[in-house]
């Protein structure tokens, strides 16, 4: 289940490559039937929170009730609906981040322009605004002070849902964020991407932008608070997004994406393909049904 046209081509190649049958929902045209007797096997979510920005807005949350039927009939899936919700709101985000223990922007979420002002009052200048369903940096904006702020604050735009996040902006360390990719509970890989725009996105297919970006090995304790993120928003396969902060080098964690299209030149940059190994682990899937159905 996806909206993307091009994001998932490799992992369609690999799926075709082993002889792996599946079907493309796509989201953006879905019919919903409580009445369908047959069902999937496996449903592997793909869809992403930018999708109103491809004009795809209208599978946005026909895509969460068609979770919630699939679950209500036992039917196995990949980042169900309770990590769609997550990826969906970055307010349930910063929720998850504070149980966690790990520090995000000081932040607060409205659903009318003309309280924004009054929202960043409480926070440290500078601020960004943010759709609280967002993605790919969509509709993203800084302001440096109140007055700034207030002459645009009615031109912004709130998302699908009409929730925006007004929150402190924190400058990266060295121009660059990092982004932990997790599957089945365990790291896959790490990167640093560039951070010369707000569309971070590492895929080839989506960067306005070209961002610089290495792989590098992360500290434990940030794998221990990716991992711990990924289990609190019931990530099967996801990216958690971090900085440190310019000035106290503290990890800032901003983002938990349950939609994850890996990174361009993968075997260039992390040194294996990690659509592959996303195979292998639909493949256990697949069969751990096939057993415990015999």
């Amino acid at each position: 289940m996806y909206e993307h046209p091009r994001w998932f081509e490799g992992l369609f190649a690999e799926l075709r490559a082993r002889g792996i049958a599946f079907e493309e929902w796509k989201a953006e045209a879905l019919t919903l039937n409580p009445e369908r007797e047959q069902w999937p096997d496996l449903v592997l979510n793909r869809m992403s929170p930018s999708a109103r920005w491809r004009d795809h807005g209208r599978g946005q949350f026909a895509v969460l009730e068609m979770l919630r039927m699939l679950e209500a009939r036992r039917v196995e899936i990949i980042n169900g609906s309770a990590a769609y919700e997550v990826e969906i709101s970055k307010v349930k985000q910063l929720d998850i981040c504070r149980k966690c223990g790990v520090r995000a922007p000081r932040s607060r979420a409205v659903n009318c322009p003309k309280l924004l002002v009054g929202a960043a009052a409480e926070l440290r200048y500078p601020v960004m605004v943010k759709p609280n369903c967002g993605g790919a940096g969509s509709a993203m904006q800084r302001f440096d002070s109140p007055a700034e702020l207030e002459r645009h604050a009615a031109e912004l735009d709130f998302g699908t849902d009409n929730v925006a996040l007004v929150q402190e902006y924190h400058t990266p360390r060295n121009g660059f964020i990092q982004r932990v990719e997790v599957l089945g509970g365990e790291l896959l890989y790490a990167i640093r991407i560039e951070a010369k725009s707000f569309n971070l996105c590492p895929a080839d297919v989506c960067a306005v932008v070209p961002h610089r970006v290495e792989r590098f090995e992360p500290p434990q304790e940030i794998v221990t608070a990716a991992l711990s993120l990924a289990r609190a928003s019931r990530l099967d396969v996801g990216g958690v997004e971090y900085l440190e902060d310019a000035t106290t080098g503290e990890p800032i964690f901003y983002d938990i994406n349950a939609l994850s299209n890996f990174i361009a030149n993968a075997e260039t940059i992390v040194g294996f393909n990690p659509t592959a190994r996303f195979v292998d682990y639909l493949d256990r899937r697949l069969n751990a049904l096939s057993w415990a159905r015999r």
